[in-house]
């Protein structure tokens, strides 16, 4: 029997109790009455408070439970490769096994995916990638659990190879080559190439660059031509 039942039946005996008293005409029983009702006012009273407290409690774990599931930290740190059908996204997340498989969620569109891991010891876990370099089949695409790993199998529309994950990452790539004007002169752009390689190259390369620019100078001077 719950505190409710348990107080709604003690209120209903107080009521008989109450009852029987306005009936009663003789002092011992009166008094007896007076006594038990007291009794049951007092229990009713033990009961509520308990019921309050049990309240309380519920109340303050919901809210503890609450923050915890609203935590979420975002994945950034994850690997990827491809096979001729599938681009496979691997994100290693201690413990992630261990966990009920509810609670690992994963959804794919046709450019994107999304997934979520809830309550692996008190935080979330959320990956959104968006805009990839070419389509999937969302339907065939899947989550697989291993030990301390979440890897999904993005199926690919059509089976070739891909650059990058997404088109940011492609567009990204592309600006950091060289451009090749075909109306430039040859030689500037040979000496663009040059400059961007020996400022991002190591000591080795630049003493290598260094060396044989001194080298084609002695040569220019001598009357040969510049040679790279």
């Amino acid at each position: 029997m719950d505190l409710d039942e348990q107080i709604s039946q003690l209120q209903a005996d107080l009521t008989e109790i109450k009852s029987l008293l306005e009936k009663a005409e003789r002092k011992r029983v009166q008094d007896v009455l007076t006594v038990e009702q007291k009794k049951i006012e007092r229990e009713i009273t033990l009961k509520q408070q308990q019921k309050e407290q049990l309240l309380n409690k519920d109340a303050g774990e919901a809210n503890r439970t609450s923050a915890t599931k609203g935590y979420t930290v975002k994945i950034n740190n994850y690997g990827w490769d491809q096979s001729d059908k599938f681009v496979k996204i691997y994100i290693t997340l201690k413990g992630v096994h261990k966990i009920s498989l509810e609670n690992i969620e994963a959804s794919f569109t046709e450019r994107s995916f999304v997934v979520l891991v809830k309550d692996l010891d008190g935080k979330n876990y959320q990956m959104t990638v968006n805009n990839l370099l070419c389509s999937i089949d969302a339907k065939e695409s899947c989550r697989k659990v291993k030990t301390d790993m979440v890897l999904l199998m993005c199926k690919k529309k059509t089976p070739k190879k891909w650059e990058c994950l997404t088109q940011v990452e492609k567009q990204t790539k592309d600006k950091e080559k060289p451009s090749m004007d075909e109306s430039a002169d040859p030689s500037e752009g040979l000496m663009s190439m040059l400059k961007k390689i020996y400022s991002e190259g190591d000591d080795e390369m630049k003493r290598t660059i260094n060396k044989a620019w001194a080298e084609s100078q002695e040569k220019k001077a001598k009357g040969g031509e510049m040679d790279f």
